[in-house]
């Protein structure tokens, strides 16, 4: 039976510099008793989604070595992660970890993971990123903190401590490792929203059967250069993907790294000049 006092939410987080690059991962877990386990790592040389998964992995690793049947929250503020696990892991499974495409699933080994740690008790949440939610920005600290080196102060109470102990003993998934765990806090102040105004095709319904035809041609073709661009691994400017979407590019740059457009992941990759480049990742 385990002595675990009873989880209330996990909120988890990645963070890359450079994307690939040096990134790092974040967790906090909430107990109902109001105190409060974090957790975080790094790897040398990764992508934001790997990490952001390898977050969400570590808190169900935690939430199965506890033993706990309550169900519990946990919040992502990737969408790449909460539609993944909830929705498109189906299909790919059923492929055979291929994409409706044929072409293998970026981060299986990852996604595999998830899953198999995946279970009915877990509340996939989306929380918007830098919006004020206490859990996520703290989550975010210390995954960015990782990222760049530094080593975030985290609060491990005795649970932590007990966890290691049942890894031992066998009762966890896996036991966390030393380096896992670190000093110094690391903050961040970046802002973002994740509201997309709605472009003039997705909001007028008084238009014509003929105009509604065009716009729907003109929407195929943006999905197959949208399609090409990801498929050849172009890289695209902050302007040019507020063409491709038809939105302003504020709207754009306020999504933050890391984002769902359609059928694919939109990845912030570098900056060059004075221009924000992105990558596109086909997920179906």
């Amino acid at each position: 039976m385990s002595s675990f006092r009873t989880i209330e939410s996990f909120y988890t987080d990645g963070a890359c510099s450079g994307n690939p690059g040096p990134g790092g991962w974040g967790v906090v877990v909430y107990f109902e008793d109001g105190s409060v386990c974090e957790m975080g790592g790094d790897e040398p040389q990764t992508t934001n989604n790997r990490m952001e998964l390898q977050a969400a992995i570590q808190a169900l690793k935690f939430l199965a070595a506890t033993g706990q049947t309550q169900p519990v929250a946990l919040y992502t503020d990737s969408e790449y992660v909460k539609k993944g696990i909830t929705d498109w892991v189906k299909g790919w499974k059923k492929k055979g970890w291929k994409t409706s495409q044929g072409k293998a699933v970026l981060n299986q080994d990852l996604w595999e993971a998830l899953d198999t740690l995946n279970c009915k008790q877990v509340d996939w949440r989306y929380v918007r990123a830098h919006a004020g939610d206490v859990g996520n920005e703290r989550c975010d600290a210390i995954a960015r903190g990782f990222a760049i080196g530094k080593s975030p102060t985290l609060q491990q109470p005795d649970v932590l401590e007990a966890f290691s102990s049942e890894a031992t003993n066998g009762n966890s998934y896996e036991k966390l490792q030393s380096s896992d765990v670190s000093s110094n806090l690391f903050t961040t102040d970046l802002a973002m929203t994740d509201s997309t105004p709605n472009s003039p095709t997705e909001t007028n319904h008084n238009l014509s059967s003929e105009v509604r035809v065009i716009q729907l041609r003109n929407l195929i073709e943006i999905l197959r250069i949208a399609d090409d661009i990801a498929t050849k691994g172009h890289l695209i400017t902050s302007s040019e993907l507020a063409d491709l979407m038809d939105i302003h590019t504020s709207a754009v740059t306020s999504r933050g790294d890391n984002w769902v457009w359609r059928n694919w992941v939109v990845s912030r990759v570098r900056r060059e000049g004075n221009q924000i480049l992105w990558q596109l990742e086909r997920v179906d």
